[in-house]
């Protein structure tokens, strides 16, 4: 069946130099890219969550400064209703 699809001039350029190369037709090469890409499975559409995109990079840094709140200097007056800092 023939069909018209709209590509840019340098992605044309590409693919067919790329069948040329392999020694193949361009409808053939874009026939088997059509195939690899409707046979590989989708993954989940829509925007991924902040969990799912930093799930690599969850962990600890030991920057070498202990914990603030372990200092009870620290925390003195937290949680006072302090009115100079209005």
């Amino acid at each position: 069946m023939k069909r018209t699809i709209e590509v840019s001039d340098d992605l044309y350029r590409r693919a067919k130099a790329e069948a040329a190369l392999r020694g193949r037709k361009l409808k053939d090469l874009v026939a088997e890219g059509l195939r690899l890409v409707l046979e590989t499975p989708r993954e989940t559409r829509g925007r991924r969550s902040l969990s799912a995109l930093m799930k690599s990079a969850r962990g600890t840094v030991d920057s070498g400064v202990s914990d603030l709140a372990t200092n009870p200097e620290h925390l003195a007056g937290f949680g006072r209703d302090d009115h100079r800092n209005r």
